[in-house]
């Protein structure tokens, strides 16, 4: 636009006299040049403002009511303004009279309307475009999240397991196999309304664990022991619901056990409020990298929660996850 509002500008301001004179023409032209780079720069200054003060799509009316008025005076300015600069030149012979100022005034008034209200117009469609495809996109995430939880819920590879030892009791021991199929149940049972609540009391998980560690000895037998917490002084204490399961199932994948070397794993409460989940350490020969990662997203559970970190530590013999354990539940939290 700037080839065609130069010569335009100033064949009004300065007549043919422009084109005409060489001198005319280069001091018109940097005058226009830099009155123009002046009114962008205000102009543009002047509207972001006014996007930032009313972003909300809802409230488009009044941004566009605002901005025209913003704008408006802000041409009635540049408008005098330019007049005033140009008669500053004698060479231009400008003179700086309401006649001269009213034209431009009264297009520059037309333009802010056309400007300010297809700007809004484009703003709008964008923003509203922009709130659509995040809600889309939180939709999805919602969604992926829903089946992942679910997925982590049901786990397949452990229900594929238990059914195949409950296959293997069926034969052997009817008795056994019922005790089995009910503490399936409650496992499952307890997997599918985990998350109806962001803490637990300890000794709801701990009965929880003390089913789910049965099945799992059912499929290892001597090659897996789990030792539970005798004391009960805890037991109304609270933590993040299947936060134990986790800390097994990471313990069991990365470590070997046999019938001569089992994998032992212990859950001991301290004096000073926390539960200490220990196991044995023999590593499998296979590196994985998804102990990192559980307790990773355990960590992260408990800083969501605005709970104390957990601490880990990890000797030639032992691994070790301390779990600070609530008294009450947070009011954020709670809420």
């Amino acid at each position: 636009m700037m080839p065609v509002l130069f010569p335009v500008g100033n064949y009004y301001f300065v007549g043919s006299r422009y084109f005409s004179d060489a001198r005319v023409f280069l001091l018109g032209t940097a005058v226009v040049f830099g009155l123009y780079w002046l009114s962008v720069i205000t102009l543009t200054l002047a509207v972001r403002g006014v996007i930032r003060h009313y972003p909300d799509v809802l409230r488009a009316t009044l941004r566009t009511l605002v901005m025209l008025a913003v704008v408006g005076l802000i041409t009635i300015g540049l408008a005098v303004l330019d007049v005033f600069i140009y008669s500053l030149f004698p060479l231009l012979n400008v003179p700086f009279t309401w006649d001269a100022i009213r034209p431009i005034l009264i297009l520059g008034l037309i333009f802010d309307l056309c400007f300010c209200v297809a700007l809004n117009v484009f703003y709008t469609y964008n923003q509203w475009h922009r709130d659509q495809t995040e809600n889309e996109l939180l939709r999805q995430a919602t969604l992926q999240h829903q089946l992942d939880s679910l997925k982590m819920k049901i786990n397949p590879h452990f229900l594929f397991n238990s059914l195949t030892s409950l296959s293997s009791l069926i034969g052997e021991d009817q008795k056994q196999a019922e005790q089995f199929v009910d503490q399936l149940a409650k496992v499952y049972r307890y997997l599918l309304q985990a998350n109806t609540q962001a803490l637990v009391s300890l000794q709801t998980e701990l009965e929880f664990v003390a089913n789910y560690s049965a099945l799992l000895q059912t499929r290892y037998g001597p090659a897996l022991r789990v030792d539970l917490p005798a004391d009960s002084a805890f037991s109304d204490t609270l933590l993040p619901p299947l936060t134990l399961q986790l800390l097994i199932d990471n313990a069991i994948k990365h470590n070997v056990m046999s019938t001569g070397k089992p994998l032992s794993i212990s859950l001991q409460t301290t004096p000073d409020g926390r539960l200490a989940v220990r196991n044995t350490l023999q590593r499998k020969s296979v590196k994985m990298d998804l102990s990192q990662a559980r307790l990773a997203t355990l960590m992260a559970k408990y800083r969501q929660l605005g709970l104390e970190e957990i601490r880990v530590e990890e000797t030639g013999t032992h691994f070790e996850v301390w779990l600070p354990l609530l008294r009450s539940i947070p009011p954020h939290t709670a809420s």
